[in-house]
């Protein structure tokens, strides 16, 4: 397998996701010099140039002659932009006696359609999520059966540089990896949101509410991760009869916190999937 200090990778977009990327991978070993931007957005190019010394292009065509030494192609484009984005990319392609690996973090686009749309097959299907910004993010992964563990390697190496990945052996299944962690940091912070207005109503600052909630929530994230017991174990450990605890916990159960959970999930998986589906009939 090529060697990060050697990879060459393409990014069609160049956004948040695209960034989180390329400052994970340099940091890993990558050479930026190794690494080549298709973005429409003026703002977006200087940017990347400036801060990380990336070679970028306002087009794809204009980026041709890069691509065609490219080992990786990321699709990091909105779901809605990929068919475009892919139609244009394919024109470059067709020309390529080898075509590159293609990684798509598109939200809800299926490997299939990408397949039309690009017109070859070696692709797979990626679902970061934003925490990949300082290395923490979540990758989950999906391939079919036809691409080979070499290419499955690349993309591992390439997701990981920005945090931890789990390979799922159904497509459906990145619908629910869509909605329990590329969604999840919206949930964290909505709670957030919640427990620092919380404090704030019983007569905390601003500062301290923001302190106690955003400490609280790192500190139990990462005692669960350290642990070995499950997180209901780990509730119960905080739990005593008749305690301050108890008092929250039976509050929340009233309300029905773990359906209401469940069904947001629910909710963000059927959207993924709609939305694949919407965007396959355009």
């Amino acid at each position: 397998m090529t060697s990060l200090a050697n990879l060459k990778i393409g990014f069609i977009g160049g956004g948040n996701m695209a960034s989180a990327l390329i400052g994970g991978l340099i940091n890993r070993g990558a050479q930026a010099k190794n690494m080549f931007v298709a973005d429409p957005f003026d703002q977006t190019r200087l940017r990347l140039e400036s801060d990380l010394s990336i070679i970028c292009a306002a087009s794809v065509d204009k980026l041709a002659p890069h691509i065609e030494n490219c080992d990786v192609l990321v699709m990091a484009v909105k779901p809605q932009q990929f068919k475009e984005a892919a139609s244009e990319l394919a024109l470059v392609l067709k020309s390529f006696t080898s075509k590159p690996l293609c990684l798509s973090v598109a939200a809800g686009i299926k490997t299939a359609d990408m397949a039309k749309w690009l017109g070859h097959q070696r692709i797979i299907r990626a679902m970061p999520n934003t925490p990949a910004l300082i290395g923490e993010g979540m990758t989950g992964l999906f391939a079919d059966s036809n691409i080979s563990a070499a290419d499955q390697a690349l993309a591992s190496s390439i997701c990981e540089a920005v945090g931890k990945i789990v390979w799922v052996n159904s497509e459906k299944q990145m619908d629910d990896i869509t909605a329990v962690s590329g969604s999840g940091p919206a949930y964290v912070f909505a709670f957030l949101e919640s427990l620092e207005k919380a404090a704030i109503a019983q007569g905390l600052s601003q500062e301290q509410a923001r302190l106690l909630a955003i400490q609280t929530l790192q500190g139990a994230a990462k005692l669960a991760a350290q642990s070995s017991e499950s997180p209901a174990t780990l509730r119960e450990r905080v739990t005593s009869k008749g305690g301050t605890t108890y008092a929250a916990l039976t509050v929340l159960e009233q309300e029905s916190w773990a359906n209401i959970m469940m069904k947001a999930v629910a909710a963000a998986s059927q959207r993924s999937e709609a939305m694949g589906q919407e965007f396959s009939k355009q």
